[in-house]
């Protein structure tokens, strides 16, 4: 029984290089675990009866059909014990305490010294991940998850970084390099590795070392697209940025578990975007994200789905190359698409729309000033972005223009996230639906034939629409 306070493992990165490893067994553990192994350059001795091929035929491996001997242990730095005979791991165990050789068993962590973590290589990066043997399983899930955030190209980065440590190391002052490999790791250079032009990074960074101040008090904006709602929808380049700024500005749209995700040490400044109710004009917004840029931050504007479908992203980089400040935008999934997708209500579909179109339900003194009768076409889809308030006027005007009435109609509060929430009727009772039902401000409106699938291909349950009245009910009256 272990009585230690604080982690029970020390994890350790061993210089394995021509150390000698025994691994006693020869099943789908052992040749899982020799894989791991033979690539740490560890010299693996197999003894087993039975040994399974692809073990038995790597010849980098040392195989003995025969049962295992107590004196195998002579020679071993290493000791797995991977056979399926519990009391036979724990014997091998006690025999390697008793002659100070480090030892992992299978069948018993607390018998063995040691258990092998869970592994993402990008050599020469390795992240380890384990849960002190309680659940291998969540072990390997936190590592399917982080493998995401770390793409093969940080292998890439890394040996570019190696190639020039000592180079930085005797042209820089010790004062500086902490300065230089910052802004290598979180500018161009490491961004046009991970987007696989590493000539043009080698090229930048050489650049640097010759000017190393030149850039020092550059600043730049990216235009991130952060969804509709879940943080699951982010994208990786998405949360990178994030997690680089200096500076965060979002806006009321950005979901409160994607604002969690801030970093700490960023400032993180409110735009509003309220219907009606901006907290800061989007002229003087375009100017701030300037003024921020020129004074040397690194600022991540954080909007609501896609930076350029009703985001006003294209607003804010002419503003930025009118001033010359560098800039990136990363998209995001639209909420068109993801709160479609999370209501089971397919956009288009080969037997109800051709076709789909997006539109802003955003009202300019009191009107709502469309292209109406482009909209009459049966087997269209439409999709009204911030139409919950003008849904009346929708309502109107399309039927006005030969949309009928009964024609099936959706709308989406909070789409993606644990509150969403869906009311499902016709053009002409989707307003008293909503009304009916306490629907408020942004929402999303999906119009056409496809939300007849509604019902049959809803798969995001969420409590808050478990005690709504609003789903599962298709009223055709």
């Amino acid at each position: 029984m272990r009585h230690t306070i604080g982690m029970p493992y020390l994890p350790l990165f061993l210089d394995s290089e021509g150390r000698n490893a025994l691994m006693v067994g020869g099943g789908a553990v052992a040749a899982r675990k020799a894989e791991l192994l033979l690539r740490a350059g560890l010299l693996l001795t197999v003894v087993a009866p039975e040994i399974r091929s692809e073990l038995a035929d790597n010849d980098r491996a040392c195989c003995h059909h025969r049962r295992f001997e107590f004196s195998d242990l002579d020679d071993a730095d290493l000791v797995f014990a991977a056979t399926d005979d519990a009391e036979l791991n724990r014997e091998i165990a006690a025999q390697c305490r008793v002659r100070h050789i480090l030892c992992n068993a299978a069948t018993d962590s607390q018998g063995g010294d040691f258990i092998l973590p869970s592994v993402i290589d990008r050599e020469p990066i390795q992240v380890a991940i384990s849960t002190s043997g309680a659940s291998p399983l969540l072990a390997r899930l936190i590592r399917n998850r982080l493998e995401t955030l770390l793409p093969e190209s940080y292998a890439r980065l890394a040996g570019l970084l190696e190639r020039y440590r000592d180079q930085v190391k005797r042209d820089l002052p010790a004062r500086s390099r902490s300065r230089f490999w910052q802004e290598v790791l979180e500018g161009p250079v490491a961004d046009l590795v991970h987007g696989g032009r590493d000539d043009e990074a080698e090229s930048v960074l050489e650049r640097l070392l010759a000017n190393p101040t030149s850039s020092a008090t550059d600043g730049e904006v990216f235009i991130v697209g952060a969804g509709p709602g879940d943080p699951d929808l982010l994208t990786v380049r998405a949360l990178r940025l994030l997690q680089q700024a200096d500076v965060v500005v979002w806006d009321r749209l950005v979901s409160p578990p994607i604002r969690a995700l801030i970093p700490k040490h960023a400032e993180a400044i409110y735009a509003g975007k309220r219907r009606s109710d901006h907290q800061i004009p989007q002229g003087d917004l375009n100017l701030l994200l300037v003024e921020l840029a020129q004074s040397g931050k690194r600022v991540c504007r954080l909007k609501g789905g896609d930076p350029f479908v009703f985001g006003r992203g294209g607003e804010e980089i002419e503003t930025l190359v009118e001033h010359g400040v560098r800039f990136q935008v990363v998209p995001g999934v639209t909420a068109a698409s993801g709160c479609a997708a999370y209501a089971g209500i397919p956009l288009t579909h080969r037997d109800h729309a051709q076709s789909v179109s997006f539109h802003t339900g955003n009202l300019k003194a009191g009107e709502l000033v469309l292209d109406w009768q482009s909209m009459r076409d049966a087997h269209q889809t439409l999709v009204f972005y911030m139409g919950t308030v003008s849904l009346p006027i929708i309502q109107r005007e399309l039927v006005a223009h030969g949309r009928s009435a009964k024609t099936p109609a959706a709308l989406v509060q909070q789409g993606t996230t644990p509150h969403q929430r869906v009311a499902v009727g016709t053009l002409s009772s989707l307003h008293q639906l909503a009304t009916d039902a306490g629907f408020e401000p942004p929402g999303l409106i999906i119009i056409g034939d496809v939300v007849k699938l509604y019902a049959k291909l809803r798969w995001y349950r969420t409590g808050a629409d478990a005690v709504d009245a609003t789903t599962g009910w298709f009223d055709t009256r």
